[in-house]
């Protein structure tokens, strides 16, 4: 059975295609879930609402609490870590990630970073050993991957408000979402990366219109080649 954290960070409560000023990202992520559901029904969901509910930002209790060592912690200590420790816990139970998320000025929206800042933690998810060498995922030294331990795979799911930010278009080097995103969650361990996105949308009409049918229609794909990748590791998958 698999397990699937699925995260919503738009604000927006709706999804597009169905409510006015609904969410473009969480039409794509409710697409990938509920086909993937029809195809395997048994599928584990853990489900988060970042954008209605983001993760607190990193303060200096947290800090405090991080860096101490568990043992010496105080309970105050781990009430900071308590929320963070709890979505640590989903990722390391995940699968597979399926992450809606909007570009926001370039980048990812702050609920999203929150969760980034919340997630990468040493001796949680990755480790700091003077002894390690470099790791296949992202080659910097003396840190080594904790989710590593098996294959998991993340599915960014996007929206864009203009156009030619995907790897080969013309403002690809303005794109610092998709690129940070998976240089995190590789970091952690989290080898497959995979990002869908609309495009066009401040322009509308039919350039987002026949963009969304190219992402649906992608994941379509996607959700068949990672199914069957899934249950026969070493498929190929599309990057």
């Amino acid at each position: 059975m698999t397990r699937i954290l699925h995260l919503d960070t738009s604000p927006r409560p709706g999804r597009a295609g169905s409510q006015v000023h609904g969410s473009h990202t969480r039409r794509l992520t409710h697409h990938f879930i509920s086909l993937w559901q029809a195809l395997e029904p048994k599928t584990e969901i853990i489900y988060r609402d970042l954008g209605a509910t983001p993760p607190p930002l990193t303060s200096v209790e947290w800090i405090e609490a991080e860096f101490t060592p568990a043992e010496q912690r105080t309970e105050a200590m781990w009430q900071a870590l308590a929320e963070s420790n709890a979505l640590v816990d989903e990722v390391i139970q995940a699968d597979l990630l399926v992450l809606g998320v909007p570009m926001y000025n370039f980048g990812p929206p702050a609920a999203f970073k929150a969760w980034i800042d919340n997630i990468v933690r040493i001796g949680r998810t990755v480790d700091f050993d003077l002894q390690q060498g470099a790791h296949p995922y992202v080659p910097l030294e003396h840190y080594a991957p904790r989710l590593a331990d098996r294959p998991r795979h993340a599915v960014l799911l996007s929206s864009r408000g203009g156009f030619g930010f995907d790897p080969q278009g013309p403002l690809s080097a303005f794109n610092h979402l998709e690129p940070s995103a998976r240089t995190a969650l590789q970091f952690i361990g989290i080898g497959g990366f995979h990002s869908i996105a609309i495009e066009h949308q401040e322009v509308g009409g039919e350039p987002l219109a026949a963009s969304t049918k190219s992402a649906l229609e992608r994941i379509d794909r996607l959700v068949e080649q990672l199914q069957a990748n899934m249950a026969t590791p070493g498929m190929p998958l599309p990057a």
